[in-house]
């Protein structure tokens, strides 16, 4: 390919959101993801919610994709009664993004999931969600801080090989991993922070943080250049 490569980021679909004289619903992204994309040099473009069966479709334009971060994963995904501290489903974007996910792997193009998209990607592989711990939320509605430590010898370690402190947010996290997955980084506590899928099975990465919130560019800039 010529040129930078096309990075699709999935997006919320949210009711109420407001801007000058209007209130509609609307997809919306925070813009750190869109601005991500562009400094680590690709083209990014938004994927809203649209019916699971167009994801192939959407997939095969895009030369990467990133599942962005966002509400809980509903239990029933997993397998699993619902948390009282669990959030209310997002059912659109758990239909969407899964399939998008599904479309991304079967046809070996490069993928990133944060945070909740890390979650989808273990979830979307036969995997399980713890869906509360205590911890990795610094305070309701402000990006904590903690530390990270690679896996010697996986792809997230050749990214970022030092133990990094990251920008966080979540309650939820990666329980029994899904087929094939790996772990590729570990908060202090044992939480797992990264997993992927081996060489082999192609490109996929899912971290537990929020790069977007960071001005460490590795990551994203390891999915354009995978992308290229």
């Amino acid at each position: 390919m010529t040129g930078r490569p096309l990075i699709g980021v999935s997006t919320y679909l949210e009711t109420g959101a407001r801007w000058g004289v209007w209130e509609l619903e609307a997809a919306l992204l925070p813009a750190g993801y869109p601005r991500l994309v562009q400094r680590a040099g690709g083209l990014a473009c938004m994927l809203p919610p649209d019916a699971p069966g167009r994801a192939a479709e959407t997939a095969a334009r895009l030369d990467g994709l990133v599942i962005a971060g966002g509400p809980d994963v509903d239990p029933a995904r997993y397998g699993t009664e619902r948390d009282h501290r669990t959030g209310p489903p997002a059912l659109a974007r758990d239909a969407w993004e899964l399939a998008l996910i599904e479309a991304a792997l079967d046809a070996g193009l490069p993928l990133l999931g944060i945070c909740r998209g890390m979650q989808l990607l273990n979830v979307a592989l036969g995997g399980t969600l713890t869906q509360h711990l205590d911890g990795h939320v610094e305070a309701v509605g402000r990006f904590g801080g903690h530390p990270v430590k690679p896996v010697p010898g996986t792809l997230y370690a050749g990214i970022a090989p030092e133990e990094t402190t990251v920008p966080t947010y979540h309650h939820q996290a990666v329980d029994r991993l899904g087929a094939g997955l790996v772990p590729s980084a570990h908060a202090a506590d044992g939480t797992v922070e990264a997993i992927e899928l081996p060489a082999d099975r192609g490109w996929a990465l899912g971290v537990q943080w929020h790069p977007e919130m960071g001005e460490d560019l590795r990551v994203m800039e390891a999915l354009v250049t995978a992308a290229c």
